[in-house]
């Protein structure tokens, strides 16, 4: 886990090629979108030992967002990115996976073992990582 937040414009620049994204705006939206869901189904430390990881702009994203009523599957989870963007899921998929491989970079293998110990299997490939065991 690194101990200071990369920039904006490196993180960024990290999800726009995990998504081939070609302008730094396509990337901030895929980011914002994102987060945001994430940040509904994640609590405690975990989502805040996340956030502290986050360039400055993004953390808050993540933080500030309303607990989710039900845990999502990764079906679902990626259909409510589709819905907070107002895309197909197709888009959101490539917005899911073009973040959530990034944010599993910069988390270390415990954190990130704990933030999947909160999602409902089937998570970790959107994440770039097989299943914990």
């Amino acid at each position: 886990m690194n101990s200071a937040p990369e920039t904006l414009d490196t993180f960024l620049d990290r999800v726009a090629d995990g998504g081939g994204y070609t302008c730094p705006q396509q990337a901030a939206r895929a980011t914002q979108h994102v987060l945001e869901v994430l940040g509904a189904h994640l609590v405690g430390d975990d989502r805040t030992d996340l956030a502290r990881l986050l360039p400055r702009h993004c953390g808050p994203l993540l933080s500030a967002t309303e607990p989710a009523t039900e845990p999502l599957p990764p079906e679902s989870f990626v259909a409510a990115v589709a819905e907070r963007g107002d895309d197909s899921v197709a888009e959101a998929r490539r917005a899911v996976t073009a973040v959530l491989p990034v944010l599993a970079e910069l988390a270390d293998d415990a954190l990130l073992r704990r933030i999947l110990t909160q999602l409902p299997p089937g998570h970790a490939g959107l994440f770039g990582r097989t299943e914990p065991a």
